[in-house]
């Protein structure tokens, strides 16, 4: 199913290929934590950003991997490129228009993620 997608003031939009079933890490990292951000993790492919390329701002700290598009405008991070899938995108399931019908949520320990980071590497394949 192709989802719709983007920030709050609608200036940074995309869209995201995925199952009507879909599986969503929740992290207790510092900044998933503060953001409140439900990654769901897709291949590059999948992914296609519609809107709003200038309008995005990046962020990226520790490793400088990650990186971190947020809007300009408004400030929503809708999605970014995660640190443990780099050819992957990692897109804020809170930032969809519409929902999957089924979504399972899988606790994901950030706080230590250098011990689990290899249980998320399979997501952007």
């Amino acid at each position: 199913m192709i989802y719709q997608g983007g920030c709050h003031c609608g200036a940074v939009t995309f869209e995201v290929e995925a199952d009507d079933d879909v599986e969503v890490e929740a992290c207790n990292c510092s900044i998933c934590s503060m953001t409140g951000f439900q990654h769901l993790i897709v291949p590059q492919r999948n992914f296609r950003l519609l809107s709003g390329e200038d309008q995005l701002i990046t962020y990226s700290f520790n490793t400088g991997v990650a990186k971190h598009p947020f809007c300009r405008i408004c400030g929503i991070k809708s999605f970014y490129i995660p640190r443990s899938n780099p050819d992957g995108v990692d897109v804020n399931l809170r930032c969809l228009r519409q929902q999957p019908r089924t979504v399972t949520f899988v606790e994901f320990d950030g706080r230590n993620w250098e011990q689990h980071a290899h249980t998320l590497a399979h997501k952007s394949r």
